[in-house]
Protein backbone atom coordinates (compact mmCIF):
# COMPACT_ATOMS: atom_id res chain seq x y z
CA UNK A 1 0.00 0.00 0.00
CA UNK A 2 1.07 3.31 -0.68
CA UNK A 3 1.70 6.41 1.43
CA UNK A 4 -0.31 8.97 -0.59
CA UNK A 5 -0.72 12.74 0.03
CA UNK A 6 -3.47 14.56 -1.74
CA UNK A 7 -2.98 18.66 -2.70
CA UNK A 8 -6.69 19.75 -2.94
CA UNK A 9 -8.52 16.26 -1.20
CA UNK A 10 -11.28 17.44 -0.39
CA UNK A 11 -13.17 18.98 -3.64
CA UNK A 12 -15.89 17.87 -5.80
CA UNK A 13 -13.84 14.89 -7.57
CA UNK A 14 -11.09 14.54 -4.73
CA UNK A 15 -13.51 13.49 -1.91
CA UNK A 16 -14.06 10.91 -3.67
CA UNK A 17 -10.60 9.64 -4.81
CA UNK A 18 -9.73 10.03 -1.29
CA UNK A 19 -12.31 7.77 0.19
CA UNK A 20 -11.44 5.23 -2.79
CA UNK A 21 -7.94 5.75 -1.21
CA UNK A 22 -8.89 4.51 2.47
CA UNK A 23 -10.74 1.35 1.04
CA UNK A 24 -8.00 0.09 -0.35
CA UNK A 25 -5.90 0.15 2.36
CA UNK A 26 -3.72 3.22 1.66
CA UNK A 27 -2.18 5.53 3.76
CA UNK A 28 -3.68 8.85 3.29
CA UNK A 29 -2.89 12.55 4.07
CA UNK A 30 -4.79 15.57 2.95
CA UNK A 31 -3.07 19.53 2.59
CA UNK A 32 -5.69 21.48 4.21
CA UNK A 33 -6.00 25.42 5.41
CA UNK A 34 -8.11 24.04 7.94
CA UNK A 35 -11.48 24.79 6.45
CA UNK A 36 -12.76 21.44 5.44
CA UNK A 37 -14.63 18.31 7.47
CA UNK A 38 -11.71 15.57 6.57
CA UNK A 39 -12.80 11.82 6.55
CA UNK A 40 -11.57 9.53 9.58
CA UNK A 41 -8.36 8.14 8.87
CA UNK A 42 -7.22 10.80 7.16
CA UNK A 43 -3.90 12.30 8.33
CA UNK A 44 -4.19 15.95 8.22
CA UNK A 45 -1.47 18.79 7.21
CA UNK A 46 -2.63 22.14 8.05
CA UNK A 47 -0.51 24.27 5.93
CA UNK A 48 -1.07 26.40 2.97
CA UNK A 49 0.09 25.38 -0.06
CA UNK A 50 0.77 28.60 -1.75
CA UNK A 51 3.25 29.91 0.97
CA UNK A 52 6.52 27.85 -0.16
CA UNK A 53 8.40 28.35 3.30
CA UNK A 54 4.82 27.31 5.06
CA UNK A 55 4.42 23.90 2.47
CA UNK A 56 8.23 23.08 2.75
CA UNK A 57 7.92 22.78 6.44
CA UNK A 58 4.88 20.85 6.67
CA UNK A 59 6.28 18.23 4.06
CA UNK A 60 10.59 18.24 5.04
CA UNK A 61 10.04 15.36 8.19
CA UNK A 62 7.54 12.97 6.36
CA UNK A 63 8.03 10.67 3.37
CA UNK A 64 5.19 9.68 0.91
CA UNK A 65 5.45 7.65 -1.72
CA UNK A 66 2.91 9.30 -3.63
CA UNK A 67 1.46 13.11 -4.61
CA UNK A 68 -1.81 13.65 -6.07
CA UNK A 69 -1.93 17.27 -7.07
CA UNK A 70 -5.71 18.31 -7.66
CA UNK A 71 -4.78 22.28 -7.23
CA UNK A 72 -1.86 22.90 -9.87
CA UNK A 73 -3.03 25.15 -12.52
CA UNK A 74 0.24 26.92 -13.10
CA UNK A 75 3.92 26.02 -13.87
CA UNK A 76 5.37 28.14 -10.77
CA UNK A 77 3.13 26.42 -8.66
CA UNK A 78 4.34 22.64 -9.81
CA UNK A 79 8.39 24.38 -9.96
CA UNK A 80 7.46 24.61 -5.83
CA UNK A 81 6.58 21.21 -6.13
CA UNK A 82 9.35 19.42 -7.90
CA UNK A 83 11.78 21.66 -5.69
CA UNK A 84 10.48 19.85 -2.42
CA UNK A 85 9.60 16.89 -3.94
CA UNK A 86 12.49 15.79 -6.51
CA UNK A 87 14.19 12.66 -5.43
CA UNK A 88 11.82 11.74 -2.40
CA UNK A 89 8.85 10.08 -4.10
CA UNK A 90 7.75 7.27 -6.70
CA UNK A 91 4.73 8.89 -8.58
CA UNK A 92 3.32 12.47 -8.92
CA UNK A 93 -0.49 12.20 -10.52
CA UNK A 94 -1.22 15.46 -11.63
CA UNK A 95 -4.56 16.29 -12.63
CA UNK A 96 -5.13 18.21 -15.65
CA UNK A 97 -8.55 18.28 -18.10
CA UNK A 98 -9.70 16.89 -21.26
CA UNK A 99 -9.90 20.55 -22.13
CA UNK A 100 -6.17 20.14 -22.97
CA UNK A 101 -7.65 18.27 -26.65
CA UNK A 102 -7.55 20.31 -29.66
CA UNK A 103 -10.81 22.31 -30.64
CA UNK A 104 -12.61 22.44 -32.49
CA UNK A 105 -12.19 18.27 -32.05
CA UNK A 106 -11.01 16.71 -35.41
CA UNK A 107 -12.19 13.39 -34.95
CA UNK A 108 -14.27 11.03 -31.92
CA UNK A 109 -14.24 9.12 -29.81
CA UNK A 110 -11.31 10.86 -28.20
CA UNK A 111 -8.15 9.28 -27.28
CA UNK A 112 -5.17 9.68 -25.41
CA UNK A 113 -2.73 10.08 -28.77
CA UNK A 114 -5.53 12.81 -29.77
CA UNK A 115 -3.46 16.30 -30.58
CA UNK A 116 -3.53 18.82 -27.77
CA UNK A 117 -4.24 22.44 -28.20
CA UNK A 118 -7.12 24.39 -26.92
CA UNK A 119 -7.51 28.26 -28.54
CA UNK A 120 -10.53 29.25 -26.85
CA UNK A 121 -9.86 28.60 -23.03
CA UNK A 122 -6.33 29.63 -20.88
CA UNK A 123 -7.21 27.19 -18.10
CA UNK A 124 -6.67 24.51 -20.86
CA UNK A 125 -3.92 25.90 -22.21
CA UNK A 126 -2.29 26.80 -18.57
CA UNK A 127 -3.13 22.95 -18.17
CA UNK A 128 -1.40 21.72 -21.15
CA UNK A 129 1.93 23.83 -20.55
CA UNK A 130 2.08 22.13 -17.00
CA UNK A 131 1.65 18.88 -18.43
CA UNK A 132 4.40 19.56 -20.85
CA UNK A 133 6.54 20.65 -18.21
CA UNK A 134 6.46 18.01 -16.25
CA UNK A 135 6.89 15.43 -18.62
CA UNK A 136 10.33 17.55 -19.76
CA UNK A 137 10.63 16.60 -16.10
CA UNK A 138 9.79 13.18 -16.01
CA UNK A 139 12.43 12.48 -18.92
CA UNK A 140 14.63 13.54 -16.63
CA UNK A 141 14.03 11.39 -13.76
CA UNK A 142 10.71 12.47 -11.90
CA UNK A 143 8.32 10.03 -11.74
CA UNK A 144 4.91 11.95 -13.31
CA UNK A 145 1.74 10.52 -14.36
CA UNK A 146 -0.91 12.50 -16.11
CA UNK A 147 -4.97 12.12 -15.87
CA UNK A 148 -7.69 14.27 -17.41
CA UNK A 149 -10.95 14.11 -16.52
CA UNK A 150 -13.97 15.62 -18.14
CA UNK A 151 -17.10 16.56 -16.67
CA UNK A 152 -16.71 14.59 -13.57
CA UNK A 153 -19.46 15.56 -10.69
CA UNK A 154 -20.07 14.29 -6.97
CA UNK A 155 -24.24 14.06 -5.88
CA UNK A 156 -23.23 17.84 -4.70
CA UNK A 157 -23.71 19.10 -8.30
CA UNK A 158 -26.36 19.10 -11.03
CA UNK A 159 -23.83 19.53 -14.60
CA UNK A 160 -24.57 22.29 -17.04
CA UNK A 161 -24.01 25.17 -18.84
CA UNK A 162 -23.63 28.03 -17.12
CA UNK A 163 -23.35 26.64 -13.38
CA UNK A 164 -22.79 23.06 -12.28
CA UNK A 165 -22.65 23.99 -8.16
CA UNK A 166 -26.00 25.02 -7.51
CA UNK A 167 -29.78 24.46 -7.79
CA UNK A 168 -29.59 27.32 -10.37
CA UNK A 169 -31.26 25.48 -13.21
CA UNK A 170 -33.51 23.36 -11.60
CA UNK A 171 -35.04 26.08 -10.24
CA UNK A 172 -36.17 27.72 -13.28
CA UNK A 173 -37.54 24.56 -14.22
CA UNK A 174 -39.73 24.40 -11.28
CA UNK A 175 -40.25 28.28 -11.81
CA UNK A 176 -41.37 27.71 -15.48
CA UNK A 177 -38.72 30.17 -16.24
CA UNK A 178 -37.36 29.94 -19.84
CA UNK A 179 -34.08 27.68 -20.20
CA UNK A 180 -31.72 28.26 -23.10
CA UNK A 181 -29.68 25.62 -25.33
CA UNK A 182 -27.08 25.87 -27.02
CA UNK A 183 -27.44 25.16 -30.66
CA UNK A 184 -30.35 23.31 -29.45
CA UNK A 185 -28.92 20.84 -27.00
CA UNK A 186 -27.53 18.47 -29.32
CA UNK A 187 -23.65 18.22 -28.53
CA UNK A 188 -23.03 15.14 -27.16
CA UNK A 189 -21.52 15.29 -23.49
CA UNK A 190 -19.99 12.91 -21.34
CA UNK A 191 -21.33 13.31 -17.70
CA UNK A 192 -18.79 11.29 -14.88
CA UNK A 193 -19.45 10.38 -11.37
CA UNK A 194 -16.58 11.14 -8.85
CA UNK A 195 -16.73 7.42 -7.14
CA UNK A 196 -16.48 5.90 -10.94
CA UNK A 197 -13.92 8.29 -11.51
CA UNK A 198 -12.09 7.59 -8.62
CA UNK A 199 -11.57 3.82 -9.42
CA UNK A 200 -9.73 4.67 -12.15
CA UNK A 201 -7.58 7.31 -10.86
CA UNK A 202 -6.63 5.12 -7.67
CA UNK A 203 -5.62 2.13 -9.59
CA UNK A 204 -2.72 4.31 -10.81
CA UNK A 205 -1.67 4.97 -7.60
CA UNK A 206 1.88 3.11 -7.18
CA UNK A 207 1.10 1.58 -10.84
CA UNK A 208 5.05 1.86 -12.39
CA UNK A 209 3.55 1.26 -15.55
CA UNK A 210 1.67 4.82 -15.86
CA UNK A 211 4.91 6.46 -14.96
CA UNK A 212 5.05 8.91 -18.16
CA UNK A 213 1.88 8.41 -19.27
CA UNK A 214 -1.43 10.01 -20.04
CA UNK A 215 -5.14 8.91 -18.81
CA UNK A 216 -8.43 10.79 -19.25
CA UNK A 217 -10.88 9.04 -16.84
CA UNK A 218 -14.53 9.20 -18.25
CA UNK A 219 -17.61 7.49 -18.61
CA UNK A 220 -17.83 5.43 -21.80
CA UNK A 221 -21.65 7.09 -21.96
CA UNK A 222 -22.44 10.10 -23.88
CA UNK A 223 -25.81 12.05 -24.02
CA UNK A 224 -26.85 15.58 -26.18
CA UNK A 225 -27.52 18.28 -23.31
CA UNK A 226 -30.83 18.09 -24.20
CA UNK A 227 -31.41 14.67 -23.02
CA UNK A 228 -29.44 16.13 -19.13
CA UNK A 229 -31.73 18.83 -19.07
CA UNK A 230 -34.44 16.68 -19.90
CA UNK A 231 -33.43 14.27 -17.45
CA UNK A 232 -33.64 17.12 -15.09
CA UNK A 233 -37.21 18.08 -15.24
CA UNK A 234 -38.29 13.78 -15.37
CA UNK A 235 -37.01 13.72 -11.89
CA UNK A 236 -38.30 17.22 -10.93
CA UNK A 237 -41.68 15.18 -11.97
CA UNK A 238 -42.35 17.86 -14.42
CA UNK A 239 -42.99 18.21 -18.10
CA UNK A 240 -39.04 19.09 -20.30
CA UNK A 241 -39.68 22.78 -21.08
CA UNK A 242 -40.03 24.32 -24.47
CA UNK A 243 -36.16 25.34 -24.19
CA UNK A 244 -35.22 28.47 -26.36
CA UNK A 245 -32.14 27.70 -29.02
CA UNK A 246 -29.59 29.73 -29.02
CA UNK A 247 -26.58 29.66 -31.53
CA UNK A 248 -23.31 29.05 -29.50
CA UNK A 249 -21.82 31.93 -32.40
CA UNK A 250 -24.39 34.44 -30.87
CA UNK A 251 -23.43 33.53 -27.34
CA UNK A 252 -20.08 33.88 -27.59
CA UNK A 253 -19.88 37.18 -29.81
CA UNK A 254 -22.67 39.13 -27.38
CA UNK A 255 -21.28 37.37 -24.15
CA UNK A 256 -17.43 36.47 -25.05
CA UNK A 257 -16.78 34.94 -21.49
CA UNK A 258 -18.56 31.99 -22.02
CA UNK A 259 -16.01 31.49 -25.27
CA UNK A 260 -13.60 29.04 -23.03
CA UNK A 261 -16.61 26.88 -21.42
CA UNK A 262 -18.45 27.11 -24.95
CA UNK A 263 -16.31 26.60 -28.01
CA UNK A 264 -13.57 25.51 -25.54
CA UNK A 265 -15.40 23.17 -24.33
CA UNK A 266 -19.34 22.60 -23.69
CA UNK A 267 -20.32 23.10 -27.52
CA UNK A 268 -18.18 20.55 -28.55
CA UNK A 269 -18.71 16.79 -28.83
CA UNK A 270 -17.08 14.99 -26.01
CA UNK A 271 -16.96 11.41 -26.41
CA UNK A 272 -13.65 9.62 -24.79
CA UNK A 273 -12.28 5.72 -25.80
CA UNK A 274 -11.08 4.41 -22.40
CA UNK A 275 -9.03 1.85 -23.49
CA UNK A 276 -6.48 2.87 -21.94
CA UNK A 277 -6.94 3.55 -18.44
CA UNK A 278 -8.99 0.12 -19.06
CA UNK A 279 -6.43 -1.69 -19.92
CA UNK A 280 -4.30 -0.31 -17.20
CA UNK A 281 -7.03 -0.30 -14.45
CA UNK A 282 -9.26 -3.42 -15.42
CA UNK A 283 -11.41 -2.76 -12.61
CA UNK A 284 -12.36 0.51 -13.69
CA UNK A 285 -16.25 0.68 -15.05
CA UNK A 286 -18.54 3.34 -14.80
CA UNK A 287 -21.43 2.06 -12.74
CA UNK A 288 -23.17 4.99 -12.85
CA UNK A 289 -25.45 6.24 -15.93
CA UNK A 290 -26.36 9.35 -16.45
CA UNK A 291 -29.53 8.45 -14.95
CA UNK A 292 -28.68 6.82 -11.85
CA UNK A 293 -26.22 10.17 -11.14
CA UNK A 294 -28.59 13.14 -11.85
CA UNK A 295 -31.34 11.22 -9.36
CA UNK A 296 -28.37 11.05 -6.92
CA UNK A 297 -27.46 14.23 -7.34
CA UNK A 298 -31.12 15.42 -7.39
CA UNK A 299 -31.81 13.48 -4.27
CA UNK A 300 -29.50 14.94 -1.92
CA UNK A 301 -30.56 18.40 -3.19
CA UNK A 302 -34.30 17.92 -2.30
CA UNK A 303 -33.30 16.16 0.82
CA UNK A 304 -32.27 19.34 2.60
CA UNK A 305 -33.88 22.74 1.27
CA UNK A 306 -30.52 24.64 2.75
CA UNK A 307 -28.61 23.27 -0.33
CA UNK A 308 -30.70 24.49 -2.73
CA UNK A 309 -29.06 27.30 -3.63
CA UNK A 310 -29.36 29.70 -6.22
CA UNK A 311 -26.77 31.22 -8.16
CA UNK A 312 -27.80 34.90 -8.87
CA UNK A 313 -24.82 35.86 -10.86
CA UNK A 314 -25.46 32.91 -13.11
CA UNK A 315 -29.41 33.14 -13.03
CA UNK A 316 -29.02 37.19 -13.68
CA UNK A 317 -26.67 36.04 -16.71
CA UNK A 318 -29.37 33.53 -17.99
CA UNK A 319 -31.85 36.19 -17.86
CA UNK A 320 -29.68 38.66 -19.80
CA UNK A 321 -28.90 36.42 -22.62
CA UNK A 322 -32.91 35.36 -23.29
CA UNK A 323 -33.07 38.84 -23.47
CA UNK A 324 -30.37 40.26 -25.75
CA UNK A 325 -31.22 36.90 -27.80
CA UNK A 326 -34.94 37.45 -28.48
CA UNK A 327 -34.32 41.44 -29.12
CA UNK A 328 -32.49 40.50 -32.00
Amino acid sequence: MARTLFIGGTGNISESCVQRCLELGHHVAIITRGRSNIPAGVEVIVTDRYDYNSFKSALENREFDVIVNFVGYDIPELEVDYKILAGKIKQYIFISSATVYKKPHTQIPITEEHELGNPCSEYAQKKQKCEEWLMDRNSEGFPVTIVRPSHTFSERWLPNIVSSTTWTIPNRLICHKPVFLHDGGESLWTLTSSKDFAVGLCGLIGLDESIGEAFHITSDEANPWKTIYDRYSIELGLEPPEYISIPTDFLCEYFPELTASLKGDKAENAVFDNSKIKSFVPEFQCKDTMIAAVRKSMEWFRADESRQIIDKCADEKIEKILVRYLEV
